[in-house]
């Protein structure tokens, strides 16, 4: 299972931006997916994540009422649409997957056995 973060880019606080997170490889089953973010200087932070039914949703508190993550089954992706941008919310984003026995959410990134590379969020005025 290969996963591919894209969608990042410089934006203005109060912005948006749609990042998405493509799964290829082994996507004849759908994964639990997060999305995580680590800024510089800091520890990786769990942001959201998604159940692999697609049921349950989950947000760190610092982004919930901002952020949606959503499944995209026909393209293999799990979108992250990201609202009202703040300076604290740059930091690369990376997306990952949990082993497909895992349906469920996870909040750790130990959780998580699948990581995919990043994309740069800057937001900046």
């Amino acid at each position: 299972v290969q996963l591919q973060a894209s969608g990042g880019g410089l934006v203005q606080p109060g912005g948006s931006l749609r990042l998405s997170c493509a799964v290829s490889g082994d996507t004849s089953d759908y994964y639990a997916i997060g999305w995580f973010r680590q800024a510089p200087g800091m520890e990786r932070e769990w942001v959201s994540c998604i159940s692999r039914s697609g049921g349950t949703t989950d947000y760190a508190d610092s982004v919930k009422g901002r952020f949606t993550i959503s499944r995209d089954n026909a393209n293999n992706a799990v979108n992250l649409q990201v609202n009202d941008l703040k300076s604290e919310d740059t930091a690369v984003y990376y997306c990952a997957a949990r082993l497909f026995r895992y349906g469920g959410c996870g909040l750790k990134s130990s959780a998580y056995y699948y990581w995919g590379r990043g994309t740069q969020v800057t937001v900046s005025s």
